[in-house]
């Protein structure tokens, strides 16, 4: 017997049955049971305050057999401004369907943001910036974010600032290097420095856990 909820999901995973019975009540538990996140209408379940801001929207044209194709690319940033990160490119024909696409794509790669108060200048206990330096890179942009004492704000580009504002991040001071102007590559390059410290956190059994539910 189906199960559906108010908005007439039905859930096709097994995440997304723990979710609709109420086995798993958070997405701390989604993150934590190594079960595969496809559904994104479990984030919505989990995480109802979600926000999204598109980050950036370019037209991308391909010469077919048939001749000239044209798309739009749209990378898209999700967070819930307490800790729940989420980022994705996707492509359409039409503007609204790639945004849309992004948006679905980016709610299955949410991660939980490693927060806390890494400054030498800042009491323990806080969750104001991130407990220890951070960094990632993609293609030639390399992204640094260090951890800033509380009042600072964010010392960062304008593509990094509104990804750290969703993450729930107030206080950080960030660096970054290579062509810092192609914002697809910015945008995850600080999405890649938070997930690599949410990783560096993650007791190796769960990572193999979850490796293992991804194949």
């Amino acid at each position: 017997m189906s199960q559906r909820n108010n908005n007439g999901w039905e859930p096709r995973t097994r995440l997304g049955r723990k979710v609709q019975n109420g086995d798993i009540s958070s997405m701390e538990q989604a993150l934590a049971s190594g079960l595969p996140l496809k559904e994104p209408q479990i984030v919505d379940q989990l995480l109802p305050g979600l926000e999204d801001e598109v980050l950036d929207i370019n037209m991308v044209q391909r010469m077919t057999d048939s001749g000239r194709r044209v798309k739009f690319r749209c990378v898209v940033a999700v967070g819930n401004r307490d800790g729940y990160l989420g980022y994705a490119q996707a492509r359409d024909d039409q503007v609204g369907g790639a945004i849309q696409k992004a948006i679905d794509v980016a709610k299955l790669n949410i991660i939980k943001v490693d927060r806390g108060s890494g400054s030498w200048e800042d009491q323990a206990g806080g969750v104001n910036s991130l407990t220890r330096k951070a960094e990632g890179k993609a293609g030639s942009v390399t992204v640094e974010i260090m951890p800033a004492p509380q009042g600072l704000g964010l010392a960062a580009a304008e593509t990094v600032r509104a990804i750290l504002e969703l993450a729930g991040i107030e206080d950080a001071w960030t660096k970054s290097d290579g062509n810092t102007r192609t914002t697809v590559n910015l945008a995850k390059a600080t999405f890649n420095a938070l997930e690599n410290a949410a990783q560096s956190r993650t007791p190796q059994r769960v990572q193999e856990i979850q490796q293992e539910a991804r194949e």
